[in-house]
């Protein structure tokens, strides 16, 4: 298989997740925020989104660079519980994942 290939899409996935965690913590700084008092408020009626936007975001970095590691010691291709091969396509559909789609759907139910 194409490590090269994965490794690319990972690390332009990463490069996105951090941009997308920096405008988060752009937006949660308020910077430029309005001197109104109820425009403040609509503004930070936001940051609970935010703040579940930026977590899930941190979530899925740390995946993207545990799919960067598994590729720099050779596991990336192969489910990290049961050591199957993962598909082609479930790669391509989620670059960073760990398991096979079997493994997957056990750890759902």
């Amino acid at each position: 298989m194409d490590s090269e290939h994965y490794r690319r899409v990972l690390q332009d996935l990463q490069r996105e997740i951090s941009d997308r965690i920096s405008a988060i913590e752009r937006d949660m700084r308020h910077e430029g925020i309005s001197a109104d008092w109820s425009d403040q408020a609509t503004e930070r009626e936001n940051d609970e989104v935010l703040v579940s936007l930026g977590d899930s975001s941190e979530q899925e970095l740390a995946l993207v660079r545990q799919a960067l590691q598994r590729l720099d010691d050779d596991s990336y291709f192969h489910c990290s519980e049961c050591g199957v091969e993962i598909p082609r396509a479930r790669l391509d559909l989620l670059p960073f994942t760990a398991h096979c789609v079997d493994c997957a759907e056990s750890f759902e139910s």
